[in-house]
């Protein structure tokens, strides 16, 4: 078990009776918590005895009285305490055995622990489940989770897995329906495997989960340059035969839950459908909706730009293939006397020029591309950056940094777009030249 402290809320009760970053909790009332689930729990109580283990290694006790609810105001390393459980799968589409040797261990670590899908977002198979794991999740009354579905063929899932545990997928999900709790479900399309007829199957046999499925994405698998199976890429007919039969699905259960990712759209070469589509945009980390919002917001903010500037100055985006095509189109509309606007596309030559997204471009690759440019204001998103938790880094996945990328000039000066879903903080920029 390892509950290290990462930081205190200062004014908080940790902070006020001196507990510091760095410290361990050992447990709390005799009780050794799995993780900030349990304790959570734990701590909703008026007396707490805390063992701490300070960094020089000496423990201390504390007995500590506070309302009922109160919070300690403790920020941990991790949200488990004790072993992340791993993913047993080996999955054909699996994006971490598409990468290259030579990275940081931790990018080749595949998770399946319910615990971060509650708490972080992450996705689970549920292939790994155990008693004890549907008792904790009935115990604490856990919902929502994202749950990998792929396909509900049990014969096709143990395939896309390759896993012989992956077929009861239908039979999990009535016991989440029996403790009533919701999914968010995600559908990676592969053609000629569970498209087409198979997502038709795949969506039918959800219908009966309606009541408990707050949404479901779709979205295509990736194919990198390092990809040792032979699976054929998402293309224009099976974009718009995908479309469709998610359209015909909601207008059966007469319910908005199935959502096409914004890849099927500009691979259809149809337009991006308006927001009533995307619902409260619950899948937008997975791509589904970000260029609705994008939009929207762009249209908004465009009303608050300034007509002018003072100094003739420029600002350059740089981002992926997909998110260019875009920025390039909202350049064409900005009007600001003595603003110049470029947009960059960063080539994905880490991964494969079939690689399209923002969140998988390294810093080399932006390195590559900005070296001989002259630029005075880059704008990157921050879905370039590795995550740590919640917070970004200023990490790349291929271990370069902000700092390398400020190497090549120092005079140029590097914004961090830490909402990539909104134009605010690109309006900001442009209103503080």
């Amino acid at each position: 078990m390892n509950m290290q402290i990462e930081e205190i809320i200062k004014d908080s009760i940790a902070d006020e009776i001196g507990i510091k970053k760095g410290d361990k909790i050992l447990s709390i009332n005799s009780i050794k918590p799995k993780d900030i689930i349990d304790y959570s729990f734990i701590i909703n109580d008026e007396i707490i005895n805390l063992l701490v283990e300070h960094k020089n290694g000496e423990p201390e006790e504390y007995e500590i009285e506070k309302d009922f609810d109160e919070d300690l105001g403790i920020v941990f390393t991790s949200a488990v305490f004790d072993n992340v459980k791993k993913c047993t799968n080996h999955c054909i589409f699996c994006f971490v055995d598409q990468q290259p040797k030579g990275l940081r261990d931790s990018l080749y670590v595949k998770d399946d622990d319910w615990r971060l899908s509650y708490i972080q977002g992450t996705y689970v198979t549920l292939t790994n489940f155990t008693q004890s794991d549907w008792e904790r999740i009935e115990k604490y009354h856990i919902s929502p989770l994202f749950v990998s579905i792929h396909t509900t063929n049990p014969d096709l899932r143990v395939k896309m897995t390759r896993n012989p545990k992956a077929g009861n997928i239908i039979e999990q999900l009535k016991k989440f329906k029996k403790i009533k709790t919701k999914i968010h479900a995600q559908i990676v399309l592969c053609p000629d495997i569970n498209d087409g007829k198979e997502l038709k199957r795949t969506l039918d046999d959800l219908s009966q989960f309606k009541s408990i499925i707050k949404s479901i994405a779709i979205v295509p698998l990736g194919i990198s340059k390092y990809r040792v199976e032979e699976l054929k890429k998402v293309d224009k007919k099976v974009a718009l035969e995908t479309i469709k039969i998610v359209d015909e699905f909601n207008k059966k259960i007469k319910k908005q839950i199935a959502m096409a990712s914004d890849e099927f759209f500009l691979l259809a070469g149809v337009d991006i459908p308006n927001k009533k589509y995307y619902g409260d945009f619950l899948q937008i980390e997975d791509g589904v909706g970000a260029i609705r919002l994008l939009k929207d917001s762009f249209e908004k903010c465009q009303k608050k730009l300034k007509k002018r500037i003072k100094n003739k100055s420029k600002i350059t985006i740089a981002t992926a293939k997909s998110p260019a095509k875009l920025f390039k189109e909202f350049a064409k509309q900005i009007d600001v006397e003595n603003l110049d606007i470029e947009v960059i596309e960063i080539k994905n030559k880490f991964f494969g020029d079939d690689i399209n997204v923002a969140g998988l471009i390294v810093g080399q690759d932006i390195i590559e591309t900005i070296k001989n440019k002259h630029i005075e204001n880059l704008i990157i998103p921050s879905v370039m950056l590795r995550k740590n938790g919640e917070n970004y880094t200023d990490e790349f996945l291929d271990g370069k940094t902000i700092k390398d990328i400020q190497k090549i000039n120092k005079n140029m000066k590097i914004h961090i777009l830490n909402d990539c879903y909104s134009f605010d903080e690109i309006l900001k920029i442009i209103n503080n030249l």
